[in-house]
């Protein structure tokens, strides 16, 4: 595996957390979406990691997006903006089409990519204070090139998307929370436990019935209702011979909690 230090990787659990760190603005360099991609391929495979929590060291920003820097200097050894969006857009949709859930926190500056890679994200938990979120790519001339365009708009809808974006409009995390860009907002002393407990509790949860979920939800509105039935009934299949589903029929006669093990 690739190798980064601004990827820090860690355990606990069935949750893997993947952690920025390269203060203070904890770019995303080229280095470490080498080492991210890898990571969350071996997350993939790893059947002992149940859900993803992508965070940030410290406390005092999430990420400000690509070393815009480093892609001046380096970007044409790298085979230039086609090769590079590619890498980047294959990451995050990765993310997104994970059968195992993934939990983002957004403080400080979430600015470009740093508000991409929590799009391509299940949840999204942010500071109610002192977050700075948005996609400023217009101000710099250019538009969203990670996917932040069409996921943000699927997000929050058309209005606030057009006026974010093409306004380079940056919110905070009560303002994100209102128009359902986070599912919750925290004191910025406690975001990272808030989100290291619901990754958890999505560990906790059955792997196939979270699978099978995931896979009719992500992109369902993009379906026709038919196919987004049989989708569902698949799932339900698949579930349906399962253990663990006969283990949380069991707990729940029984009156006791599940243990799912993702059989």
């Amino acid at each position: 595996m690739a190798n980064d230090p601004s990827l820090r990787i860690s355990h606990d659990g069935g949750v893997m957390t993947l952690s920025i760190d390269d203060a203070p603005w904890n770019r995303m360099s080229f280095a470490f979406m080498d080492a991210l991609e890898q990571a969350i391929e071996s997350a993939a495979g790893d059947p002992s990691v149940r859900a993803l929590l992508f965070t940030a060291e410290g406390d005092a920003n999430f990420s400000v997006g690509m070393d815009l820097k480093q892609m001046l200097q380096e970007g044409p050894s790298r085979g230039g903006w086609d090769a590079i969006l590619d890498q980047r857009l294959r990451v995050l949709s990765r993310i997104e089409a994970l059968e195992k859930p993934s939990v983002a926190t957004l403080f400080g500056h979430c600015l470009g990519g740093g508000l991409e890679l929590p799009l391509a994200c299940h949840f999204r938990l942010a500071a109610d204070t002192g977050a700075n979120i948005g996609l400023p790519e217009m101000d710099l001339g250019t538009v969203p090139a990670w996917g932040g365009s069409a996921r943000l708009t699927r997000c929050v809808g058309r209005d606030h998307a057009l006026d974010m974006i093409l306004r380079a409009r940056k919110i905070d995390g009560p303002e994100a929370l209102r128009i359902g860009l986070v599912h919750s907002i925290h004191p910025l002393s406690a975001l990272k436990a808030a989100a290291t407990k619901l990754a958890r509790e999505l560990a906790e949860k059955p792997p196939l019935a979270i699978a099978g979920a995931l896979q009719c939800i992500i992109g369902a509105g993009e379906k026709p209702l038919e196919a987004a039935l049989k989708e569902e009934r698949r799932a339900f299949l698949r579930c349906a011979i399962s253990k663990d589903q006969a283990e949380g029929l069991r707990a729940f006669l029984e009156k006791r909690r599940p243990v799912f093990t993702g059989e």
